[in-house]
């Protein structure tokens, strides 16, 4: 067997491999001879078919036969044997033939785990949001808090008018992409909310309960599939039901059905703290996300594309299940799961290259989870309940997996902690911040 193997870059490899004709006409016969044990044949019994009708009738079989055969005995053979380790399933580019007296040769890309060569983390440059305070802010809070509160009542008119909730059932269509194709089961739109596609809410006013429409949108310029941009789409809407929010007024009895609160002055009061502590958490964040994003532009370096995949695919899972917890989908906020896909893909390779350099810190500067650690860790999550604080270390003493898992988060959290402590920080208003590598 003769193996070459070409580095396309850092992270694929293209691996050929030539099985001698010798070998391939060994597996060919022992295949037929399988086949012909088992064949049926009209005019012969079990088994007992000529070989050559055998081979007249089953050359298909035998052929995917020895070509899964001769993968499974080579290619893991050849990367073990040139020490390649494949992140992903290898990619077979060339397909082989299989016949007698021919050698078998298929190429194979491959991708591997970048080398990282972690050098320069010290002094990283950054910049961190300064928090400031925002009135307005809490007002906005108390009036989302109105909503969540508000009753929905019916309307007097079976007429679909603004500001109210209209229950639909539709069905979306994009001429010339059948693939775009969708539709849903009693989803309720907010009039007014301006979070759909232009055109679609005007379509909707002055529909009557159980009448059928066809709305004509036009997709945006800036959307995420370029392909679509500025085409012609059409939602086909039923409507089911119509409600109508009647918000609670704000006064001292509001505030008292939170359960927290005596007082509208009490409950701005708190809200205003509870946004502070909400702020400087994201603030936090954010500062955490900057530094990784420094570590990467003095550290630069490719990544696989299957590790990306699967970033963007575990993203694309986390928004569609935030969208139907709001009874959303993709096709009403104007988007596809291809355009998602495309649209992150460059910050999901930035998450990949994140981690795969804070596990080389994690290994270059020896850090290591204490026993007091985890116990910090059991005693945070428990949040005080001293009984789920016993449950809580008897999961991670017996679940082997979660406990790795945990030691693996904190490892992660301890290493941007130390990248922050030696990093320069600079704090600047929210409108002074750039990007990481535009500065």
């Amino acid at each position: 067997m003769q193996v070459q193997v070409e580095e396309i870059n850092a992270v694929k490899r293209k691996v050929s491999v030539e099985v001698p004709a010798e070998r391939v006409n060994a597996e060919i016969e022992k295949s037929f001879a399988g086949i012909q044990k088992k064949a049926t044949l009209s005019g012969f019994r079990k088994g007992k078919a000529p070989l050559q009708m055998i081979k007249k009738f089953y050359r298909d079989a035998m052929q995917d036969e020895v070509m899964r055969r001769l993968y499974e005995q080579t290619l893991f053979a050849a990367l073990d044997e040139h020490r390649i380790e494949p992140v992903d399933a290898p990619l077979i580019q060339e397909m082989p033939v299989v016949a007698e007296g021919i050698p078998f040769k298929y190429a194979a890309l491959v991708e591997v785990m970048p080398q990282i060569l972690l050098n320069d983390y010290k002094g990283l440059l950054v910049q961190k949001e300064r928090y400031q305070e925002a009135p307005d802010a809490v007002d906005a809070e108390i009036e989302r808090m109105r909503e969540n509160m508000a009753q929905l009542m019916p309307v007097e008119d079976d007429v679909v008018a603004a500001g109210q909730l209209v229950t639909v059932d539709y069905s979306f269509t994009v001429p010339g992409h059948p693939d775009e194709e969708t539709n849903g089961q009693d989803a309720q739109i907010e009039l007014g909310s301006g979070r759909l596609l232009p055109g679609l809410e005007e379509g909707l006013l002055g529909m009557a309960v159980g009448e059928t429409r066809e709305i004509a949108v036009t997709l945006p310029e800036d959307h995420t599939n370029a392909q679509l941009a500025g085409k012609s789409a059409f939602f086909t809407v039923t409507v089911k039901e119509l409600k109508r929010k009647e918000l609670p007024e704000l006064n001292d009895d509001f505030a008292q059905q939170f359960g927290e609160f005596e007082t509208l002055v009490e409950m701005r009061t708190k809200l205003s703290e509870m946004r502070a502590q909400q702020e400087l958490e994201r603030i936090s964040t954010d500062l955490k996300v900057r530094v990784i994003d420094a570590l990467i532009a003095r550290n630069p370096l490719e990544v696989p594309d299957s590790m990306v995949r699967r970033q963007v695919e575990f993203m694309l899972e986390n928004m569609k299940e935030r969208l139907k917890s709001q009874r959303l989908s993709f096709e009403m906020m104007g988007l596809t799961e291809d355009a998602f896909k495309s649209r992150y893909w460059d910050e999901a390779a930035q998450k990949v290259k994140g981690g795969l350099l804070i596990m080389a810190l994690v290994e270059k500067e020896n850090i290591v989870v204490t026993d007091e650690e985890m116990e910090a860790r059991y005693a945070r999550i428990a949040a005080g309940n001293e009984e789920m604080l016993t449950r809580i270390r008897e999961f991670y003493a017996a679940q082997a997996n979660a406990r790795n898992s945990l030691i693996a988060e904190l490892k992660e959290e301890k290493a941007i902690a130390f990248l922050l402590e030696l990093a320069s920080i600079t704090e600047v208003d929210a409108s002074e911040l750039v990007k990481v590598g535009e500065a």
